[in-house]
């Protein structure tokens, strides 16, 4: 049987989108090395933030984002109006209201859907 294990974004600056994930998810941390090589997460082709299932990767790719996601993640919050207004805070924006929850888009465009308890 099959699990999944990792999330891996696409995107044009590795570094500070693991950041804002990392800050936006609850318990959530970027992943120290091993110490056996060098690491600047701002030179880092990828960056993985971990600290719950499932991990995030983060890899560097040339081109943009350009067409809305495939899939996406849904985030829970205890107070949308509040989390909304922190991610916004983090660098995502609102892209819609929907019902009762919103669609928000992190700092490289990735849509994401902030839902309430």
């Amino acid at each position: 049987m099959a699990r999944l294990k990792d999330v891996v974004f696409d995107c044009r600056h590795p570094a500070s989108l693991a950041r804002f994930w990392a800050a936006a998810l609850d318990g959530y941390r970027i992943a120290p090395y091993d110490g056996t090589e060098p690491f600047d997460p701002e030179d880092d082709p990828t960056v993985l933030v971990e600290g719950g299932s499932p991990r995030l990767w983060f890899q560097l790719v040339p081109e943009s984002k350009i067409v809305k996601n495939r899939v996406h993640l849904d985030v829970r919050c205890d107070d949308l109006d509040a989390e909304s207004r922190r991610l916004t805070a983090l660098g995502a924006r609102v892209v819609e209201y929907v019902e009762d929850w919103i669609v928000m888009a992190d700092p490289e465009g990735n849509e994401f859907c902030l839902q309430g308890p």
